[in-house]
This record gives C-alpha cells, sequence and structure tokens, in this order.
C-alpha cells in the first residue's frame, strides 16, 4: 500500500508504540458520541493520535481521538475513536489523514460511523441507517491537486463508493440480531450549522434520507486507495421541515449514547465476517 511520507512517519509511531500490527485488521472510525464501541475490543492497546507526528489535533466535542488496537472475535481491528471535520477548520486532506493513516498500516476494509440527522420521515431518532450512496455537498474533495499515481488513479470510479458484499453483510447480521437497519442516502455537509427547513426540503428533494458533517470526505479517501468501505449512521434526531424541533449537540451526543448499545451489537456481528 502507497503512503506518503507524513503519513508514513505516523504509521512508524503507531506501530512502535502498539507493536506489530495483524494482517487482515478492519479499520473502525467511530462519530460524535459513539466511541463506546472501544469497550468491545479485547487485548486493547492504545495512542493519542496527538502522539502521532503529522496528525491534526481533532477539536470536535465527542472525538476522543485516540487510536486503538484490538480484536472483536479473532479478527483484528484498527479502531479511530474520533475523527476530523471540515467545519473546524482542516483542510480536506487533514480530514482524510486518518483513513490514509489505518491504510498505511495494512487496512483493507473501513467501517465508518457518524451521527446524522434523519430526512426520510419514516426513519426513527435513534435508529440506525446503512449508508447506500452519498451527496457530496461540502464542496470539498481530498484528491483536489497533483495526483499520485501509487495512492491511486486520477479520476477513481466512485458507482460503487460502497461495497455491496459488506452491505448485504450488515443487513443479514442485523435481520439476525432483530435489529432494524434503514438504508439510504447520505448528504454531506459542510457544518457547523444545523440546515434550516428550507435546506432540508432541499435535501429530500436531491434524494437525500439522511444529513450530517463527515462521512464523505473519508470515503472518497478511501476509494482512491481501493479499500472496502461499509457505514453506518446513527439517527440523533428527525429533520421534519413543517415541525422542526431546535437541536443541540448535548442532544445529538445523548441520543447517540442511547443507540450507542444497538450499533455495537452490529458491528461486533458484521466485523469478525468482513
Amino acid at each position: 500500500m502507497y503512503i506518503n511520507d507524513d503519513v508514513k512517519r505516523a504509521a512508524e509511531a503507531a506501530t512502535v508504540r502498539l507493536g506489530p500490527i495483524p494482517a487482515g485488521c478492519v479499520g473502525l472510525v467511530t462519530g460524535t458520541g459513539l466511541g463506546g464501541i472501544a469497550a468491545a475490543l479485547t487485548e486493547r492497546r492504545e495512542i493519542a493520535t496527538a502522539e502521532l507526528p503529522g496528525f491534526p489535533r481533532a477539536t470536535a466535542p465527542g472525538h476522543a481521538g485516540v487510536l486503538l488496537l484490538g480484536r472483536i472475535e479473532s479478527r483484528p481491528v484498527l479502531m479511530l475513536s474520533g475523527r476530523l471535520h471540515l467545519y473546524e477548520g482542516h483542510a480536506p486532506r487533514d480530514v482524510a489523514y486518518g483513513v490514509r493513516l489505518l491504510a498505511g498500516l495494512g487496512v483493507k476494509t473501513l467501517v465508518l460511523t457518524n451521527a446524522a440527522g434523519g430526512l426520510d420521515p419514516h426513519f426513527a431518532a435513534g435508529g440506525l441507517m446503512r449508508v447506500t450512496d452519498h451527496i457530496n455537498l461540502t464542496g470539498r474533495n481530498p484528491l483536489l491537486g497533483p495526483n499520485d499515481e501509487g495512492a491511486g488513479p486520477r479520476f477513481p470510479d466512485m458507482s460503487r463508493a460502497y461495497c455491496r458484499r459488506l452491505g448485504a453483510l450488515a443487513d443479514r447480521k442485523a435481520l439476525e440480531l432483530g435489529l432494524r437497519l434503514e438504508r439510504g442516502v447520505y448528504a454531506g455537509v459542510l457544518g457547523p450549522c444545523l440546515e434550516t427547513p428550507a435546506e432540508t426540503r432541499m435535501l429530500r428533494l436531491l434524494g437525500a434520507d439522511a444529513v450530517g458533517m463527515s462521512t464523505v470526505t473519508e470515503v472518497i479517501a478511501a476509494r482512491h486507495l481501493g479499500l472496502d468501505v461499509l457505514a453506518i449512521s446513527c439517527l440523533t434526531n428527525l429533520n421534519l421541515p413543517d415541525c422542526m424541533d431546535e437541536t443541540t449537540l448535548e442532544a445529538v451526543i445523548a441520543t447517540a449514547k442511547q443507540a450507542e448499545g444497538d450499533l455495537t451489537r452490529l458491528l461486533t456481528a458484521v466485523i469478525p465476517e468482513c
């Protein structure tokens, strides 16, 4: 796997602290208020991402900024608890840094989670949605600038950004567990403002089922590197334009925590078979 010099130094530092990285690691990135799945990891070791050379500093609430190595059953997992966002002022290449680090450590399968606002009126707050596709409304792209063919193609195909095999696996495991797993399109926006009623109507007209401020930049970088991607959204609130309630970060995190148990059950069933 190609990685640039900055990511290579961070990967080397992570290996010194975490020890040898087992082959076949699944990469996992957790969203706002969803880092509790770390408790499901056995044989856990960790390092703060602030200790990795060149790793941008996370400032968003609910994001721990820790890289963990552990196992879910027999499957090794590299987990980034917390992520970077464009609204923090980071450049797109920095937002994608974590995904590139995971790839540099040998990850070929990436599982992303996020907190999102539900746009489909049939969804329920606290539910889970598997992302089937996305709409990039951030106006940003981590692949801008000169392309290194060792990393990936200049024009990566995004017609199957989310792996169908992993999606089918998640659907099957949710059914076995008795969990309702919605499917839908995720609209990635710049943030940090939450959406107005008019913006919510626009997003529905565009075909979005949920909206959030992460994930899209990471998926673009992951697909450029050839990683298989599964993304699960925790629907922390419903955006219903004709009767919108005010939403706070504290409420989003509280709902994410309530849904974390179901998300953990799903991921601990999916990841060993990824």
